[in-house]
């Protein structure tokens, strides 16, 4: 199986990473991926990890930053759809696919 990143949730990775760097340093925003990656690859391993999410799409926790990684599965990719911070109007990523 591989993993995709919806062109919206790499923005978001980016964007999350980038204020992290400006509002408080770089190695927070290092963190800030290395937590991504690891949340990615733990889904991934394991695609049934995380809860029912709308429908067809599941969500899984970040550890230590307050944010979700929204994803669908198919028989071939796990497709991250979103990254998703928790306190953004929920569902904004719906249309998404």
């Amino acid at each position: 199986m591989k993993l995709v990143l919806a062109p919206e949730a790499v923005a978001e990775l980016h964007d999350a990473a980038k204020f992290y760097v400006l509002k408080a340093n770089k190695e927070l925003g290092l963190a800030f991926v290395a937590e991504f990656e690891r949340t990615a690859a733990k889904v991934l391993a394991n695609p049934l990890l995380g809860t029912i999410f709308r429908d067809t799409r599941r969500r899984y926790l970040f550890r230590q930053f307050p944010y979700s990684i929204i994803y669908q599965v198919t028989p071939e990719e796990l497709r991250i759809l979103a990254i998703a911070h928790h306190r953004r109007h929920p569902g904004y990523w719906t249309s998404r696919k």
